[in-house]
């Protein structure tokens, strides 16, 4: 079972607290005990130098007796909560705050014991059954070294500081470990839960499933995440739903033809048709061939430009050399509708940057449908404009006119409108398509402006070259 994210979220936060707790636990611990002992013997060496400077000023001079120093230093233990001690250069102890005093000196007294940092740790050369922390100052007169002044307080109380330094660490600790916790409660609710409603979304789209929108509503990044999920959603269904109408009318395209081709086919084979009346339907099935035939050459132009890897063969050329060119292939079946053309062009010349072999595929697929839902004895209009850097082109014609629910509709593979569906007897309903993909991959637009039962104004742009040489 793979892990969650929410489980090493959780994993992490555990094991963020074990090593805080171990780090305060054992490096904290320390380094405040370390501490302790350098303040602490820091403070008290201070006092031990006061101390022996006053008793060096009062015993020596006979201002002051030891019983009364005694007295002195039991008020002073009190205060420092330690043992003081006051030692000849043998170790004999002369006068202490406990009332302890020998004749003899401590045994294995030495003052270089307490060379390391002027304080040492231990048992006071067996005076005591626990660890202190012991301090001198050496008792000076008259440039002389006549004793030392030794104070000596437990190890229990400096542990004990230390000990409440260290409640004080874990009571931090604990406070920061509630509130990562609150971090970590929020990171669910605002992150986590988002995330799982996103990844719940991706499944039900991986199963096709596209009707159940991603509820977030927030402006931050999980908002726009959930909105561009949604925004996928929609684009994915109607991108099935194109698919399904895509196969749908391509094979409607394609049953219908070879429909016919088999029909009249098995009944010239079969004897059916007389051979006297084969010829028409011969003619027939080599209509509904070439229909099939101009299908599958649509499709295949469509496909290269779907592929968004089609290479254009841009080249500078004469627009209006082409228009006038593409027009005249039209001159036959103008003259049987009687259908004229008005040419408004820009200049005797006009040059821009495009695929010429394309452009013409545009020209002749818009004059095509131009033509073909123009009434008879109409005109046809194209004209060309330069507008900055920009050529606009115009084809117009006085026909049919476009419905306008169907204006958006018909840049879509394979419609046809309602209108057009008497008159296009040889359409596939690709032409429009292709020459979208076509000014699309110019990266230029095309647009329509239609009037149902006025006419149809088609209006594409191109790059106007450099080299142009326009005359008003």
């Amino acid at each position: 079972m793979k892990k969650k994210l929410l489980f090493r979220i959780i994993l992490s936060y555990v094991i963020f607290g074990l090593c805080a707790f171990i780090t305060i636990a054992i490096f904290t611990a320390r380094f405040n005990e370390r501490y302790l002992e350098q303040s602490m013997a820091s403070n008290l060496r201070k006092e031990a130098s006061l101390l022996a400077e006053q008793y060096a000023s009062g015993n020596y001079s006979s201002s002051i007796t030891l019983d009364e120093y005694e007295k002195q230093l039991k008020a002073v233990s009190v205060y420092l909560e330690g043992d003081i001690y006051i030692v000849d250069t043998d170790g004999t102890v002369m006068v202490s705050s406990t009332g302890y005093s020998t004749t003899k000196p401590l045994e294995h007294f030495n003052i270089l014991d307490f060379s390391n940092g002027n304080y040492t740790i231990g048992n006071f050369y067996g005076t005591y059954e626990e660890e202190a922390l012991c301090v001198y100052a050496p008792i000076i007169k008259s440039y002389l070294i006549h004793g030392y002044l030794i104070i000596c307080v437990p190890m229990d109380y400096v542990l004990g500081i230390a000990s409440d330094l260290l409640d004080g660490a874990y009571l931090t600790l604990l406070i920061i470990f509630l509130l990562s916790l609150l971090i970590l409660v929020i990171h669910i609710l605002f992150i986590q839960r988002p995330m799982r409603k996103m990844v719940k979304a991706a499944k039900q789209y991986h199963r096709g499933e596209y009707n159940q929108p991603v509820m977030i509503s927030r402006n931050d990044e999980f908002g726009y995440m959930a909105a561009t999920f949604n925004y996928m959603a929609q684009e994915l269904q109607t991108l099935e739903d194109d698919q399904r109408k895509f196969v749908s009318n391509i094979s409607h395209d394609f049953r219908s033809p070879l429909t016919s081709i088999k029909g009249y086919a098995q009944a010239m084979a079969d004897g059916t048709i007389p051979v006297e009346m084969q010829d028409k339907y011969l003619n027939i099935i080599i209509f509904e061939t070439e229909r099939l035939e101009k299908l599958t050459q649509s499709l295949l132009e469509l496909n290269k430009y779907g592929s968004k890897g089609y290479f254009l063969d841009v080249s500078t050329f004469d627009l209006n050399d082409c228009i006038k060119m593409t027009v005249r292939t039209f001159e036959q079946i103008s003259k049987e509708k009687q259908i004229s053309f008005h040419l408004i062009l820009t200049g005797d010349t006009l040059y821009v940057r495009a695929d010429l072999g394309r452009i013409q595929q545009v020209m002749q697929n818009l004059i095509d449908n131009a033509i073909k839902f123009s009434h008879n004895d109409s005109s046809i209009s194209i004209e060309t404009t330069v507008r900055g850097d920009k050529v606009f082109i115009s084809i117009k014609d006085h026909g049919i006119g476009i419905p306008k629910d169907s204006i958006n509709k018909i840049w879509e593979r394979f419609y046809k409108t309602d209108l057009s569906r008497g008159k296009d007897k040889k359409g596939t309903g690709l032409g429009l398509a292709i020459v979208k993909e076509i000014i699309s991959a110019h990266n230029e637009n095309i647009n329509v402006i239609s009037t149902e039962g006025v006419g149809t104004e088609f209006i594409f742009t191109l790059p106007l070259s450099a080299n142009t040489d326009v005359e008003e």
